[in-house]
C-alpha cells in the first residue's frame, strides 16, 4: 500500500528533531555534525538567531498579502540584490526550479518581443541540474531525469561539460540563450574553470545571445564570493538563485539585467506565494550577514582549512577516495573502490552528514559559519568513516 507521503525519496533512517549551527539532533538525541547544510541551503545554519528574529518579528506582523500589493520586505530585498549584483530588476520564486521556468520564459520572450520569435533554442550542458520542472529536465536532458516523462518541451541542446567550442558549434538563428552552472552540484563539484565561463560570456556577446547562470546552489557565498560567477570577472543576463537566499525558508529570485527583462511586462509572469513578507524578510537578514566582505573572506579561510584537512584524508585513504575538488565550502570528495552511497551510509554511522551526487562524488556543503573546530571534528568523523569502509574491503 503507498505510504501517505509519496514515496519519490529514498530516505535516510534518520530523523532530525532540532538543529544548532552545524549540528543536527536525532530524535534519539545523537548529534551530526551536517556538512550538507539541508543541500547548501542553511548557509548561516541551523536556527540562527538572527534569522530567527527575523522570521519572528516578521510572523507577529503580517504573513502573506499576495503580489496584488506592495511589498515592503520585497522591495527591500530587491534593492540589496540590485546593489549588490550586476542585476537590475528581480523576480522572487519560492525554489530554484521556478526560477528556471522563469529564466527561460525570459530568455524566450525577450526575442519574441525583439520579432524574432523563431529564437527559442538554448543551449545546455551535459551533467547539469536545473530543478525538475519540465523546462528543468528537458535543459539537463539526462536519462535519470526524463525516463517516463516525455514528450520533453522541446527547443534544448546539451553539449559536454565545458566544451565551449560544442556550444559555439550549436549557435544559430533560432538559438535564444545558453544556460550553466558555474560549478555543477548535482553533477558532481565540477567548476567550470574560469576561462570558459569568460570564452561563454564572450561567445554570447558575439553572437547576441543571452547568458543564463544558474547559482541555485553555488551561489551566496558558497564558493567564497556573494556568487560564484564573479571569479572570472564576466556576468550574466539572467541569474537563477535559490537555496542559500533564504537560509532555509523556502525562496528563490531571478536577477536581470534591463535588457533581459525587457519582453516580462505586466501579466506575463506571476506567483502567489512569491517574495512574500516572511521570506524576504529572511532573505534580507541572510544579505545583510553574507554581502559583506569580512564574511566571505571568512568562507574562503575555512574553504582552505577544510580543503588541507580533506587532502590530507584522501592521501590517507586511497582506496576509498581519489581527489578533493570544488571552490569555497563547496567540496566533493571524488570516491575510488566505494560508491559514494557507501561513504555517505559510513558517515552517518559516525555521526557525520554529507550529501551524495553524480560520478561517484560525496558533497560537503557545510553552514558558512561552521568554525575551524567543527571543521576538524568534521573530518575526524569522516576519517572513522574511511577507516571503516577499509576494514569491510
Amino acid at each position: 500500500m503507498i505510504p501517505s507521503i509519496l514515496p519519490t525519496y529514498n530516505r535516510a533512517p534518520l530523523t532530525f528533531e532540532s538543529g544548532e549551527g552545524s549540528w543536527m539532533i536525532e530524535a534519539d538525541g545523537r548529534r551530526f555534525l551536517d556538512l550538507g547544510a539541508g543541500i547548501a541551503v542553511n548557509v548561516l545554519g541551523h536556527a540562527n538567531p538572527v534569522l530567527v528574529e527575523a522570521l519572528t518579528a516578521q510572523a507577529g506582523k503580517l504573513w502573506h498579502v499576495s503580489n496584488l500589493y506592495n511589498i515592503t520586505q520585497q522591495q527591500a530585498l530587491a534593492d540589496k540584490l540590485v546593489a549588490s549584483t550586476f542585476a537590475d530588476t528581480v523576480f522572487f520564486t519560492n525554489s530554484g526550479t521556478e526560477c528556471c521556468e522563469l529564466a527561460v520564459k525570459m530568455a524566450r520572450k525577450y526575442w519574441y518581443d525583439k520579432g524574432q520569435p523563431e529564437r527559442v533554442e538554448i543551449i545546455a550542458f551535459e551533467g547539469a541540474f536545473h530543478g525538475r520542472s519540465s523546462a528543468g529536465i528537458a535543459a539537463a536532458g539526462s536519462e535519470k531525469l526524463v525516463a517516463g516523462f516525455g514528450p520533453l518541451l522541446p527547443g534544448f541542446h546539451q553539449v559536454p561539460w565545458g566544451d565551449v567550442d560544442a556550444a559555439e558549434a550549436l549557435v544559430g538563428d533560432q538559438t535564444a540563450a545558453i544556460i550553466v552552472e558555474p560549478v555543477q552540484g548535482e553533477g558532481g563539484i565540477r567548476p567550470l574553470p574560469d576561462a570558459d565561463l569568460k570564452a561563454l560570456r564572450a561567445l554570447c556577446d558575439a553572437a547576441g545571445i543571452l547568458l543564463i547562470m544558474d547559482e541555485v546552489q553555488c551561489g551566496v557565498g558558497r564558493t567564497g564570493k556573494l556568487f560564484a560567477h564573479e571569479w572570472a570577472g564576466g556576468t550574466p543576463d539572467i541569474m537563477m538563485v535559490a537555496k542559500g537566499i533564504g537560509g532555509g525558508f523556502p525562496l528563490g529570485c531571478v536577477l536581470a539585467t534591463e535588457e533581459a527583462a525587457s519582453g516580462m511586462v505586466a501579466g506575463t509572469h506571476g506567483s502567489t506565494y512569491g517574495g512574500n513578507p516572511l521570506a524576504c524578510a529572511v532573505g534580507g537578514a541572510v544579505m545583510d550577514m553574507v554581502a559583506n566582505d569580512a564574511f566571505l573572506g571568512e568562507v574562503n579561510r575555512k574553504s582552505g582549512l577544510l580543503r588541507q584537512k580533506l587532502e590530507g584524508l584522501v592521501a590517507a585513504h586511497p582506496e576509498v577516495f581519489e581527489e578533493v575538488r570544488g571552490a569555497g565550502l563547496m567540496l566533493g570528495l571524488k570516491c575510488a573502490k566505494v560508491t559514494c552511497g557507501d561513504v555517505v551510509a559510513a558517515g552517518y554511522d559516525n555521526e557525520v552528514v554529507t550529501v551524495p551526487a553524480a560520478d561517484n562524488v560525496v558533497r560537503l556543503l557545510p553552514p558558512l559559519t561552521i568554525s575551524d573546530e567543527e571543521i576538524a571534528e568534521a573530518v575526524a568523523r569522516l576519517e572513522k568513516a574511511a577507516s571503516q569502509l577499509d576494514a569491510g574491503k
